[in-house]
């Protein structure tokens, strides 16, 4: 009778480390989703939140068609999409881990408008208003990613040329796609800042907070199985780009202290033939665009009028 007792006991902690880490790792609740202006702290950003202020003000005043898809497994995604010209390329834009679409892609959408494509901005699934609340980097995300792609083209038509575009755990989104079967639409992608697998960032991640990867790591993986209804291990943005068949525009600031700039490096020295891989000098996670905004508008605009 004893050792059953303490087999349960271990299986009840098992699982309440385990839901834990869920709620840790992959849960985010309704609550605050909207917050365009709750911005990244430190002194990497601080100096440029006037600049980002004002570039989410402009965001928020623009007008935009609400857009919603189901997703594979029923969900319903939110879209925001900025016409511009009927014959333009569109832009589907993806966001990072806990962010919002306009506070990530306020300097995005900027460039897109200014080069004269069209967008669709995407509230990723567990963020702003589209459902869910377990965040999977980029498991799920890259079978909505392929929704989109389907929507776009059963909206505007078979010959609309489309351009993948993602910041952070969103760039990882939109290399992971490249596993799954993209229609011939999908004409290039552009990844700022991405980390090469889930199983990498979680394990960074976990370090740079003070919990032992090698102890912590296990109870997250079991705890995206159980409580999170996905497997981890199911794809990677270093593992999908093996299977990419059209070109990639790779960006990372070379002080990102987040998702290090090694990350891209691994991802790039998988495909060298199809991606473009630059690097922007005291660039921390995200803000490479701000921190230098005619070079990266440079990169961006060559790489498109190149596809």
């Amino acid at each position: 009778m004893i050792p059953l007792i303490i087999v349960f006991i271990i299986i009840i902690l098992i699982l309440a480390i385990s839901y834990w880490a869920y709620r840790m790792a992959f849960f985010n609740p309704m609550e605050g989703r909207d917050n365009y202006y709750d911005l990244p702290p430190g002194e990497q950003y601080e100096p440029l939140w006037p600049r980002m202020t004002k570039m989410i003000d402009s965001m928020v005043e623009t007008e935009f068609e609400e857009v919603y898809i189901t997703s594979y497994d029923g969900k319903q995604l939110f879209g925001r999409y900025f016409h511009v010209s009927d014959d333009a390329p569109l832009e589907i834009q993806f966001h990072g881990y806990k962010s919002t679409a306009l506070r990530d892609y306020c300097g995005g959408s900027k460039l897109a408008h200014r080069l004269g494509y069209n967008e669709l901005l995407i509230d990723q699934r567990s963020h702003g208003r589209s459902d869910g609340s377990t965040i999977t980097f980029g498991i799920k995300e890259r079978r909505d990613c392929l929704s989109w792609i389907n929507y776009a083209i059963n909206r505007f038509g078979k010959d609309k040329r489309i351009i993948l575009s993602g910041l952070s755990m969103g760039a990882a989104t939109v290399l992971m796609v490249n596993d799954l079967k993209l229609p011939d639409n999908v004409i290039g992608i552009i990844s700022d800042c991405p980390y090469s697998s889930p199983k990498a960032i979680i394990k960074k991640v976990c370090k740079d907070i003070g919990y032992p990867p090698t102890i912590a790591f296990p109870f997250i993986v079991l705890s995206a199985f159980i409580f999170g209804h996905f497997n981890i291990y199911e794809s990677s943005p270093v593992n999908a780009v093996k299977c990419a068949k059209i070109p990639i525009l790779l960006i990372h600031g070379d002080d990102d202290r987040f998702v290090p700039c090694d990350m891209s490096r691994e991802i790039h020295n998988v495909r060298p033939d199809l991606i473009q891989f630059h690097t922007f000098p005291d660039a921390g996670h995200g803000i490479s665009y701000l921190m230098n905004t005619e070079r990266y508008e440079k990169l961006v605009e060559e790489f498109i009028n190149n596809l």
